[in-house]
């Protein structure tokens, strides 16, 4: 009786873990972690909140708030903006093929003078092998985002380490973005953008999470005969 209910109460605990979505939107992320700690553990400049009064003799100020004032981002807790425009296309195909034939046969015609039919021929041996191979790739991607990303450390050589997260619920849909890596501060232009071919050890991740994406993966069962089934 009690192997008999296992089954059941495996299903019924891997139903639970996904209840708390049914007729609800998902739930957005706290805005909480890397993002939020490096931007709250630096103050923001005085000269940022107050403006201070220029001379009057001066036609413009250095300062960051002055029209000609650099406002890109170069330190801990500092906001840039992050440019993703993929479209790439990539056609391969290769094909392979390779065939051996061989034969060798060895026999005795006469032994002591006399004709042995038995003996010949005494050894033969045939071997054919053939092998081809096809491939082909045919991918196409294309992706055009804007990210807001936070930098969140500074390496010893000035190298920036950025991370910006995104998320944008509609209806009953959640689209989440990430984008993680390095940046060189003289990558970022005046705008105070980067595009993502500068990111060093890039890492983007775009996707979801709701009702629609649940429909179009396949069942947990499913997906575990797929890796252990071996035919």
């Amino acid at each position: 009786m009690k192997k008999s209910l296992l089954p059941l109460v495996l299903i019924a605990t891997t139903a639970c873990t996904d209840m708390d979505t049914v007729g609800r939107a998902p739930k957005l992320s706290p805005v909480a972690g890397a993002e939020h700690d490096a931007m709250a553990a630096t103050p923001i400049p005085a000269s940022l909140i107050t403006r201070t009064p220029t001379s009057e003799s001066s036609l413009w100020s250095s300062d960051r708030t002055s029209l000609m004032g650099d406002r890109r981002a170069e330190k801990r807790g500092d906001i840039l903006t992050v440019v993703v425009e993929i479209d790439d296309k990539a056609e391969i195909s290769n094909a392979t093929g390779r065939s051996r034939n061989g034969s060798e046969s060895a026999g005795i015609g006469s032994l002591f003078g006399q004709s042995r039919p038995g003996l010949d021929p005494m050894i033969e041996a045939e071997s054919q092998g053939s092998f081809s191979g096809n491939g082909s790739v045919n991918r196409k991607e294309k992706l055009t985002l804007r990210i807001a990303a936070t930098v969140v450390g500074e390496l010893p050589n000035g190298v920036l380490e950025i991370l910006g997260t995104q998320e944008v619920r509609v209806n009953y849909e959640l689209r989440e973005l990430t984008v993680q890596g390095y940046v060189r501060p003289e990558d970022i232009s005046r705008q105070n953008e980067v595009t993502y071919d500068k990111i060093a050890s890039a890492r983007i991740s775009y996707g979801g999470r709701g009702q629609i994406t649940e429909v179009q993966q396949p069942r947990y069962g499913q997906q575990i005969i797929e890796k252990v089934f071996p035919f």
